[in-house]
């Protein structure tokens, strides 16, 4: 019998399901299309923070569970036996001139006072960050230690292999029984639109491109607007576009180039590096750009945890606590930007 049902097997759903596991509860993952089958079966797995600065709910938020990251993930390898790709290497970032080099200064002062001493975020010559740095014309880069990175796909099978370690059951179709969450992704904020009758939120589609290059002790790259992830597995990630606009959401085509060039331009390690695969997948965008967490919209009797959009990752260790919070004790610590009702 099983205490929790959970609608959805991407990243918000699977991590949720192991937080309620972990807690001794009973849990029903269903998903017809199979785990990850959406966008959280992608290829980048950028976990990046929030610039330090402005603070509030949502950054105050993610930065915590940035920082429950490493155990998290660590618990879930135990129980699977897998790797998810996990690593808190940092990032680096170039700076284009001096106005940019002023700002991360600034923001470097921020960093100090919010990230409480567990990360850091600096400013550096590039000269002195190796081999791997992008070009930067002002001659500085941005070093954080808050960024990490993990590998998607792997971390949604040994998730999955977690949840059946423990008991749980991880299926296509099967009865709903207990507590009811939906964690259905696109589908869910169209489906919740449709019964409201407005929009509550929509799909925003994203390529990337995988590449052959061993950089797996290398710290995560942004640059000209694109995340380059070094996995675990030897390869490097390339990522995204975002399309608001689109035909077929599964498939990849010539917007994904520029992004590989400018890749390509700005790190010399990538410039022979192969393509050896390329993805496109829509991501779930709430009408408030934050998670929506909390009793459903429509069905008041269920929850919902949905609009991950490009940081479900990185939200999910908190968003599975939270969540598991209400779904198994009725207490509600969900940030007021992160409820439904914010989307409305």
């Amino acid at each position: 019998m099983a205490d929790v049902t959970v609608l959805g097997a991407g990243i918000f759903g699977l991590s949720l399901a192991w937080a309620c596991v972990q807690r001794g509860a009973g849990v029903r993952v269903i998903d017809p299309y199979g785990p990850g089958a959406g966008s959280s079966g992608g290829i980048v797995g950028a976990l990046a923070p929030h610039v330090p600065e402005q603070w509030n709910e949502k950054k105050a938020f993610q930065f915590d569970s940035l920082l429950m990251a490493a155990e998290f993930w660590s618990g879930v390898e135990d129980a699977s036996g897998l790797s998810t790709g996990y690593g808190r290497l940092g990032r680096l970032q170039p700076l284009a001139d001096q106005a940019a080099l002023d700002l991360a200064r600034a923001r470097a002062l921020s960093a100090d006072k919010l990230w409480q001493g567990q990360a850091v975020w600096e400013v550096l010559r590039a000269d002195e960050c190796g081999a791997w740095v992008p070009d930067s014309p002002s001659g500085w880069v941005i070093r954080d230690t808050l960024t990490a990175r993990l590998h998607p796909r792997l971390a949604c099978a040994a998730l999955v292999a977690a949840l059946r370690a423990r008991g749980a059951e991880v299926v296509a179709d099967h009865a709903h029984q207990g507590a009811l969450v939906h964690a259905t992704g696109v589908a869910g904020l169209a489906e919740i639109g449709a019964q409201l009758g407005r929009s509550f939120g929509n799909g925003v589609k994203g390529q990337a491109a995988l590449l052959a290059l061993d950089m797996r002790a290398a710290p995560q790259l942004f640059v000209d607007t694109v995340h380059v992830v070094p996995h675990a597995d030897g390869t490097v990630a390339i990522g995204s576009t975002s399309e608001r606009d689109y035909d077929d959401p599964a498939s990849t085509d010539d917007q994904l180039d520029p992004v590989i060039a400018r890749a390509r331009a700005a790190v010399p390690a990538l410039r022979d590096a192969p393509v050896i695969a390329r993805w496109a997948g829509v991501r779930p965008r709430a009408r408030s750009r934050a998670p929506v967490l909390g009793v459903h919209p429509v069905f008041k009797d269920q929850f919902i945890a949905n609009g991950g959009f490009k940081i479900g990752f990185g939200m999910a260790p908190k968003v599975a606590q939270v969540m598991a919070d209400l779904v198994l004790d009725g207490v509600d610590r969900i940030p007021a930007g992160f409820r439904p009702e914010a989307s409305l």
